[in-house]
């Protein structure tokens, strides 16, 4: 299956999104180099509040980056360049949030982004991000509610971590 990128959602509706949580998003031309791309080619890059990305970026890469930015704490946000430098509990608690944040973009939703997820090759102890997420993700959803990201009703706050 192919995934999912940026250039098959309204670039206005990705802006909005994330512009609820300070992050600046760049949009790169499909020939330019991307910016603070830990992975290169055409994965998201971060620098300090922007989010670098063109059109080829998938879209689940530029949901990971975003919410990497959100978990980070206040000081490595400000430091921020291209390796967001997280611990594993901060790690699971970023590809948790990337899947709720999924049903606030329209026509994506939960299911797509854990199928992206799967087909780009995240890996998770239970084979796939739907069953991690099912069933073995409460670690890190009570990570995101700890640091005020989510309620517990899974529901984004729409705040950035902040220590």
């Amino acid at each position: 299956m192919k995934v999912l990128s940026v250039s098959d959602f309204p670039f206005k509706s990705l802006q909005q999104l994330f512009q609820q949580y300070q992050l600046q998003l760049v949009l790169k031309s499909f020939n330019e180099d991307i910016p603070g791309s830990y992975w290169g080619e055409s994965e998201a890059g971060l620098i300090t509040d922007k989010l670098y990305i063109r059109p080829d970026t998938p879209i689940h890469s530029l949901f990971h980056e975003a919410c990497h930015f959100i978990c980070m704490d206040d000081q490595r946000r400000k430091t921020l360049n291209t390796d967001a430098a997280g611990d594993y509990d901060e790690e699971n608690a970023v590809c948790f949030l990337q899947i709720i944040l999924a049903d606030n973009l329209l026509d994506f939703g939960k299911k797509r982004m854990m199928q992206d997820m799967d087909s780009w090759g995240y890996t998770f102890r239970l084979g796939s991000a739907e069953k991690w997420f099912m069933e073995d993700a409460e670690d890190a959803f009570n990570w995101l509610i700890q640091h005020d990201i989510v309620d517990t009703k899974k529901i984004p706050t729409f705040k950035l971590r902040i220590n």
